[in-house]
């Protein structure tokens, strides 16, 4: 290797162990924590005393982060499948906002107001605690708004959608699913996302995180750069192979926004929609992988934009 080789191989390396050095912390245990904190609240389906609670609870909580500003909206619908009006709380915490360069990362807070696929028919008519599918993306949104907040953005602008009414469908019925994802792209605020990442169904105790078909259809070179990244710090988790399609709020935003956005989901969870949902089959290993994947994309990306 020439001089001139060499210097450049100490740029590089010296360059890499600084960007290394600047990436936060992700505290998984905090996630796992935050994962209890809002199963302990109850089933938090639209309209139920679970949902009052944990509105007022992420109130506070976004209240304490430093956001440039946090939209709290309220819609009012009539629930699919019952006579009643139901309101439907989205909340959207908007960090470095004179930047136009932007990203959401997108995740629902509420859980399934019956648990369809428990293995005890006595079960379905039963909400589920939803601490996987619900609880656990929220718990990484949560955190990661701790670190924006005390590790400022320099040349991106992060906007953390917490989003309402995902599951409030039947089989079969895609309409009535995502329908705060739905309701949001009425109201989007600029500047928009130039993309959107969702987190769903991410704490799985044997987590597999395969491409699904319409995140590759809609934004494959956001797959094609997260994907690698996670690789690139060895979690061969983030699976290179496609699966099937899953109708979550991705594809809701997309259809409605044209915002391009991906989802990444663990969608082999063996406690999907029954009673077994809770925190004890979370895996905090698991919240670490996919956490620490979004800090170094975050990061990353505001250093690459400088």
């Amino acid at each position: 290797m020439n001089q001139e080789a060499v210097i450049k191989f100490i740029i590089i390396l010296f360059g890499s162990i600084l960007f290394s050095q600047s990436v936060p912390y992700f505290d998984a245990k905090k996630a796992y924590d935050y994962i209890v904190e809002q199963c302990d609240l109850g089933p938090r389906y639209p309209g139920s005393p679970g949902q009052e609670s944990f509105r007022i609870y992420l109130t506070e909580f976004l209240s304490k982060q430093k956001s440039d500003t946090t939209i709290y909206y309220e819609h009012t619908i009539k629930h699919p499948y019952e006579d009643k009006n139901v309101k439907l709380y989205n909340f959207l915490s908007r960090f470095n906002l004179q930047s136009n360069n932007r990203i959401m990362l997108m995740a629902h807070w509420d859980t399934r107001e019956i648990a369809d696929r428990d293995a005890n028919p006595e079960n379905h008519d039963k909400p589920i605690l939803g601490a996987n599918d619900g609880g656990s993306g929220v718990a990484v949104l949560m955190v990661l708004a701790e670190i924006i907040s005390n590790n400022e953005l320099s040349n991106i602008g992060i906007d953390l959608l917490f989003v309402d009414g995902e599951d409030m469908g039947r089989s079969g019925d895609i309409e009535n699913y995502c329908i705060g994802s739905t309701k949001f792209c009425e109201v989007i605020p600029e500047p928009e996302p130039q993309h959107a990442i969702c987190l769903d169904m991410i704490a799985d105790h044997d987590l597999s995180l395969p491409v699904e078909y319409y995140s590759y259809i809609q934004a494959p070179f956001l797959v094609k750069e997260i994907w690698a990244i996670a690789n690139e710090m060895g979690y061969t988790q983030f699976k290179n192979e496609l699966t099937g399609p899953i109708y979550d709020d991705h594809r809701a935003l997309y259809l409605n926004s044209r915002i391009p956005a991906i989802d990444i989901i663990d969608f082999d969870y063996p406690h999907w929609h029954t009673l077994q949902d809770i925190p004890e089959n979370c895996s905090e290993k698991s919240l670490k992988i996919v956490g620490e994947v979004m800090c170094e994309y975050i990061y990353r990306k505001d250093y690459e934009n400088k």
